[in-house]
């Protein structure tokens, strides 16, 4: 008679031989290298940007005064509106002024006839003190009247030519061409009594100044990476859309603030639809050069250590290895940098903290944002 093997010792019998099956030895495991995500790095041309607040200037600004004492008859200009220089702008009860130039006319009249007396006076005692007929007192005397009457004819020559400047000022002409401000007097008012009574201001709003600060640490890192390219100023409008104008900078303080630590600096803006004003708060791009063969790296791609920025590619083998960076500023979402990155080169962006330098690892492309915001210094 056959034995039997219980049901239950076949049972774990082939629970045994199938978890000896499925279970590898230590020397058949394999580990897979980390996934990391890389984006191509690839060299271009950046602008070296900053965003400013500042502060629109007219570019000419003239106060327009009354030069003479008077009544004001008239206002002969549009309040808001463009003036030429020259233009007339008021004008200035002239009779009192005109009187005055009169009287000093007749002042001069009277000193030319005197001088012209004197001299033949002169003239005539020289022939008898020739002759021995007079004394030389009396020459002496007829020569001094001679030369006071001179100096008398130039006196009245010179009040006649202030009169008549005066005259001139009772008609009140724009100092420089540009935007007419509103009228600071009206007719019938008494001016120029003891000071030169403001009239009203003219300004030169095309092109318009744009006066604004940088810290004197980040200009001097502006100036160092700037590379090639002239500075420029765009002025941003409410929309976030630049001006259609593109200002220059023009001036640069020789010293920095010592309560603010910033250079003062200045730009113009040309403002030929007068669109902007003065006193407006602005926000500005300042652009100073541009570098050459930089590279646009997502800010998670940048590491330090104590030896600076870095950061880690794939290399052809899929290594791991790093390249040493130069920062140069940043946007909203990038880096700016140059250093021992190469075009083409597989840079790291997720999954940094899997991998080290040396190590192994497969790279796969990272995922694209539908749509790359635009560069925010």
């Amino acid at each position: 008679m056959g034995h039997r093997f219980p049901a239950t010792a076949l049972l774990s019998a082939c629970a045994l031989l199938l978890a000896a099956c499925g279970k590898e030895t230590p020397q058949n495991q394999q580990a897979l290298p980390p996934e990391v995500a890389v984006i191509t790095a690839q060299s271009q041309t950046v602008p070296m940007t900053r965003e400013l607040v500042g502060r629109l200037a007219p570019t000419r600004q003239a106060q327009v005064r009354a030069r003479v004492a008077g009544v004001v008859l008239k206002r002969a200009y549009t309040e808001g509106t463009d003036v030429a220089q020259g233009q007339t702008l008021f004008q200035i009860d002239p009779a009192p002024l005109q009187a005055t130039l009169h009287a000093r006319e007749a002042a001069l009249a009277r000193a030319q006839a005197d001088a012209t007396n004197a001299a033949l006076t002169a003239k005539r005692l020289r022939g008898l003190s020739g002759k021995g007929l007079i004394s030389a007192q009396d020459l002496d005397t007829a020569l001094a009247a001679e030369r006071s009457s001179a100096a008398a004819v130039k006196q009245a020559q010179a009040d006649v030519e202030s009169a008549r400047l005066d005259l001139g000022y009772a008609t009140v002409t724009a100092p420089i061409a540009g935007h007419a401000g509103r009228a600071l007097v009206t007719e019938g008012a008494l001016v120029g009594q003891g000071e030169a009574t403001e009239l009203a201001t003219i300004e030169q709003i095309d092109p318009l100044y744009v006066n604004f600060s940088q810290s004197a640490a980040e200009l001097q890192t502006l100036q160092d990476s700037s590379g090639t390219g002239a500075a420029r100023v765009e002025v941003l409008l409410q929309n976030g859309t630049p001006y259609a104008q593109p200002g220059t900078l023009d001036f640069s303080d020789l010293a920095v603030d010592p309560g603010t630590g910033a250079v003062s600096l200045r730009a113009v803006l040309p403002n030929p639809d007068q669109r902007l004003l003065p006193g407006m708060f602005v926000q500005l791009r300042l652009t100073m050069g541009q570098i050459e063969h930089a590279f646009r790296l997502p800010q998670a791609a940048v590491a330090r250590d104590d030896r600076g920025a870095y950061a880690l590619v794939v290399d052809k083998a899929g290594k791991v290895a790093q390249r040493r960076l130069q920062t140069h500023g940043m946007t909203e979402t990038d880096w700016i940098v140059t250093g021992e990155l190469a075009d083409g080169d597989q840079v790291i962006v997720e999954g940094l903290q899997k991998v080290q330098a040396g190590a192994a690892a497969k790279a796969v492309p990272a995922a694209q944002p539908a749509a790359q915001p635009a560069a925010q210094p």
